[in-house]
């Protein structure tokens, strides 16, 4: 196989028993971006003598004996992370010449395991839209069709993985921003549980009480790697908990399953709406895994009256205006213009509207647990969409019926406000031959048995 499309786990194995040098490694990934970026705009920082230089150290690491698990593992960094002493733009013009003082902790963590750092992928203008678009680096294009978005927020992340820029990318997720990019592009993306890997410091975040970091990978294996490396405890984060220091996907991976009870719902009890071809893929994959043996269910959580599209966007609106306010009247042409509807919006919320969408976030919360009492896992479209043309916003009509902004990424934030594990793994496809995603969702701290279930999943697809 060709060095650019090896997985996460195998470039390790050859890399830390001798057989590949992390620089080979870095070297073929580099030839990839060096190929394939410019027609992407996936990667919007690459310093080529850089990367060779991090896999230098990393086999001179390995020579003194450390014990490296991600030895020469590429991977990228979503830019509402921080890489040190390397631009940290968060997708705005705001942001052009900040320079990160310290990395990440999740950016960190890799390297400190071996992970040799690739590159910045590029995100929507503070990761808090649909597209991977803005004004600073301009428009991130699918890699399946250069016509099409591979979504949003995290659009550079998936895109480089699709396109063999590295087997592994970090993203963030506070609405489905991993999760929706990855069924667009045929990748696997996972939601942790809220505050299971660490991010105690970088940008302040319009999404802070609901964004996780994301892992992305080709595969439900490499997913559970990168995210059995990340998971932990760090006092600095306040949504961070001693136990997730111990939670662990790889060890029970491929575990025969215990008896599951398994729910399908095709529109999540909420009539969102999802067009022919993609319902249809998800409900052929549902009947696959009832043919392999799988019981499941029609089922869906009993919601609150008031859980439809999105229905806590406007805390988003509220914490954008409460950051970027000034900004917006001191240059309001640095901004995006879907960023300055947002903060817009934001100015408007009161108190009250804050308190109530709050209260309303305990009610789904609560809904979604009751529902977890009868079920282990609910199944569901991560998306009701293939990947739409570059030059929308969002699809205008969804399953026949007028779109609004957000109708695309319905089916992913409920799971946010929850505060639960969510992965989506590729199921079929639709009609235009682009990808569909399958969304696995358990309940909190259930992380390892929805990567679990995840590669059961898959691997029984690829018997088939």
């Amino acid at each position: 196989m060709q060095i650019e499309w090896m997985k996460a786990r195998d470039i390790a194995g050859l890399v830390r028993g001798g057989e590949m040098s992390a620089q080979a490694i870095a070297a073929a990934v580099c030839d990839q971006v060096e190929r394939e970026n410019p027609a992407l705009n996936a990667l919007i920082y690459f310093d080529r003598e850089a990367v060779l230089a991090e896999a230098a150290a990393v086999d001179a690491r390995l020579a003194a004996g450390e014990d490296l698990p991600l030895a020469g593992v590429p991977f990228t960094t979503k830019d509402n992370l921080w890489v040190g002493d390397l631009p940290a733009t968060f997708g705005s013009r705001l942001f052009k010449d900040f320079v990160a003082p310290r990395d990440s902790w999740c950016v960190s963590r890799l390297r400190a395991l071996g992970g040799v750092m690739l590159g910045i992928t590029n995100c929507a203008e503070f990761a808090c839209m649909g597209i991977t678009n803005n004004l600073l680096h301009g428009v991130t294009r699918n890699p399946l069709d250069l016509s099409r978005t591979p979504g949003g927020s995290s659009g550079g992340a998936v895109a480089a993985v699709a396109a063999g820029m590295g087997p592994l990318a970090l993203a963030t997720d506070a609405g489905g921003s991993t999760r929706r990019p990855a069924a667009h592009t045929g990748l696997v993306g996972f939601k942790p549980t809220l505050g299971a890997v660490p991010n105690p410091w970088g940008f302040d975040d319009p999404s802070h009480m609901l964004s996780v970091i994301g892992q992305v990978g080709r595969d439900v294996e490499d997913v559970a790697l990168m995210f059995d490396a990340l998971a932990d405890y760090d006092a600095r984060d306040p949504l961070s908990q001693p136990d997730f220091a111990q939670l662990r996907a790889m060890p029970t991976l491929k575990a025969p399953l215990p008896p599951l009870r398994i729910a399908s719902s095709l529109d999540l009890g909420c009539d969102f709406a999802i067009d022919d071809d993609v319902a249809a893929a998800m409900l052929a994959a549902v009947e696959r895994l009832r043919a392999a043996g799988w019981q499941i269910d029609e089922a869906s959580p009993n919601w609150p009256a008031s859980a439809r599209e999105y229905p806590l966007l406007v805390l988003q609106q509220a914490e954008l205006a409460a950051m970027f306010s000034e900004a917006l009247a001191s240059a309001p042409n640095d901004i995006y213009p879907n960023i300055a509807d947002q903060i817009r919006l934001g100015q408007q919320v009161t108190g009250s509207q804050l308190a109530a969408v709050l209260m309303l976030r305990d009610k789904l919360a609560q809904a979604l647990a009751a529902f977890f009492g009868d079920y282990d896992l609910l199944l569901c479209p991560a998306s009701p969409v293939e990947a739409w043309p570059i030059d929308q916003f969002g699809p205008p009509v969804i399953g026949g019926r007028p779109a609004g902004p957000r109708g695309h990424a319905a089916y992913t934030p409920l799971f946010n406000y929850c505060n639960v594990p969510a992965v989506s793994i590729p199921c079929g496809k639709g009609r235009q031959g682009l990808p569909v995603g399958l969304q696995i969702v358990g309940p909190r701290y259930a992380d390892a048995l929805v990567l679990a279930a995840a590669w059961q999943i898959e691997s029984a697809w690829q018997l088939d």
